[in-house]
C-alpha cells in the first residue's frame, strides 16, 4: 500500500540538481556536431516519427560519461528554425536568447585542460577565458548563439568557507594562444580583496 499525507511541508523539497537541458536549435545537424565533436556528449536517442497524432519533430537525446555509464540524457536539442533570431556573437549580457549560458564540468583539471587544448585546435574561439573562485572556465559560444561555459570545480575546501566571495571573484585570462591554456594552481582563498 502506498504512503500517503495529507499535509503540505512548509518549504520546498531541496531538488539534487538539474536533470537535463532541452535546447531549441536552428539546424539539429550543424547542433550535433558541435555538441559530440566539440564538447564529446554521446548521442543516445532521437525521435521517431509518429502515428498517434501527437506531433512529430526533430530531437535528439545527449549525455555525457558517467563514470562510463551514460544516462537518459543530460541535454536534447529540438530543430525549430526561424523560431528564435540567431546571433552573430555570443554575449554573456546582451544576448536575445533566453539561455544566457549553460555550465558544463569536466571530472578534473586533467580532463578540462585536455579538452581547452582540443577545442582551440580546432579553431573554436574563446569567448572568454575566467578563473571564478569556484571554477576555471572558458566561455564558447554553440551554432545557435547559446553561450557554453566549459569549467572544471576547484576543490571545495577552496570555496566552500566563502561561496559569496568564490562567486563574485573573475580574473580575466587571455582568451588566444598558449597564455589561454595556462591554467594556475595557486587556488585564490582570501576573496575579500576580489
Amino acid at each position: 500500500m502506498a504512503e500517503t499525507t495529507s499535509e503540505a511541508p512548509e518549504r520546498a523539497v531541496s531538488p539534487v540538481g538539474v536533470n537535463h537541458l532541452v535546447l531549441n536549435v536552428h539546424d539539429i545537424d550543424e547542433s550535433h556536431q558541435f555538441w559530440t565533436e566539440v564538447l564529446g556528449f554521446h548521442q543516445v536517442g532521437e525521435l521517431k516519427p509518429r502515428t498517434d497524432g501527437i506531433p512529430s519533430m526533430k530531437m535528439r537525446f545527449y549525455s555525457g560519461n558517467h563514470d562510463g555509464e551514460f544516462n537518459h540524457h543530460d541535454v536534447a536539442l529540438v530543430e525549430m528554425s526561424g523560431l528564435v533570431p540567431k546571433p552573430e556573437e555570443w554575449s554573456m549580457f546582451q544576448s536575445p536568447l533566453a539561455v544566457n549560458h549553460i555550465a558544463i564540468h569536466w571530472p578534473d583539471r586533467e580532463a578540462w585542460l585536455e579538452q581547452i587544448r582540443f577545442m582551440q585546435s580546432k579553431g573554436v574561439k574563446f569567448e572568454l577565458r575566467i578563473n571564478h573562485g569556484m571554477t576555471h572556465s572558458a566561455y564558447i559560444s554553440d551554432p545557435n548563439g547559446y553561450g557554453i561555459e566549459v569549467l572544471y570545480e576547484l576543490p571545495r575546501d577552496v570555496w566552500g568557507p566563502d561561496i559569496d566571495g568564490a562567486l563574485n571573484h573573475a580574473e580575466l585570462l587571455p582568451t588566444e594562444g598558449a597564455d589561454a591554456l595556462e591554467d594556475d594552481t595557486n587556488y585564490k582563498r582570501d576573496f575579500a580583496t576580489s
